[in-house]
């Protein structure tokens, strides 16, 4: 539980942070986004640092519980898949990343993804 509730600590705060901040500036995360895509770079580095973060998260708390400690191990998981695609697949990262962002309303959903997982990390991390 201790993991647990570290990890939600850790990652509550920055992906409601993350949310609220695209919620505050749709059309500059949208033009980042691009020049981002653009990089291969810049695709590159980032599944170097999205990848191991994923890892730890996993090796520290691979739990799979009916309770709210799955959401930890699920999105340490989706982050070692999402470094790992960066790094074997940038191709196709940009091909779905540029179709999303062609749709007026994705900025809009995404943010509001990250703020109601930000948010449950925090509640979960900080509040429970």
């Amino acid at each position: 539980m201790q993991n647990s509730l570290l990890i939600a600590r850790l990652i509550g705060p920055v992906i409601l942070v993350a949310g609220l901040a695209v919620f505050a500036n749709q059309r500059g995360f949208r033009e980042m986004a691009e020049e981002f895509m653009a990089s291969r770079a810049l695709m590159f580095l980032s599944g170097l640092l999205i990848m191991p973060v994923g890892l730890a998260i996993v090796l520290t708390h691979n739990i799979w519980t009916a309770d709210w400690r799955v959401l930890v191990t699920v999105f340490g998981w989706l982050n070692v898949f999402a470094g790992a695609l960066r790094l074997f697949g940038p191709l196709f990262v940009v091909r779905a990343g540029r179709a999303m962002l062609q749709r007026t309303y994705f900025t809009s959903v995404a943010a509001a993804i990250w703020v109601v997982l930000g948010f449950l990390f925090c509640f979960f991390g900080y509040l429970r």
